[in-house]
């Protein structure tokens, strides 16, 4: 599945945070994952309960396994940047905003 001409790839304030953050070499290793997602958006493992609207893709930045959290629809080609954090931050971060989205 090549969707990468047509999709649209948007990111949360959350994400922009964390993205502006990282050093040169930990962007490109991002850039990396998002085109990989673009190509194939079902990539990431879908989670289950609160965080059901969440796929988590697990990839290495700069030698220390990174999770990118997204969501994906299909019915309008779109991929949106949740968030991006090392496993051990990642989950609070995005029970976060999931409060955030239910208030």
């Amino acid at each position: 599945m090549t969707l990468a001409k047509n999709m649209q790839v948007l990111q949360t304030p959350t994400f922009k945070k964390a993205v502006k953050k990282l050093h040169a070499n930990q962007k490109k290793d991002l850039d990396k994952a998002i085109k990989s997602l673009m190509k194939e958006p079902l990539l990431g493992e879908l989670k289950k309960g609160d965080l059901s609207f969440l796929r988590v893709h697990k990839f290495k930045m700069a030698k220390q396994l990174t999770l990118l959290g997204y969501s994906y629809q299909e019915d309008k080609v779109i991929l949106e940047l949740i968030a991006l954090a090392s496993h051990e931050n990642f989950y609070r971060g995005c029970s976060e905003f999931c409060v955030s989205l239910v208030v």
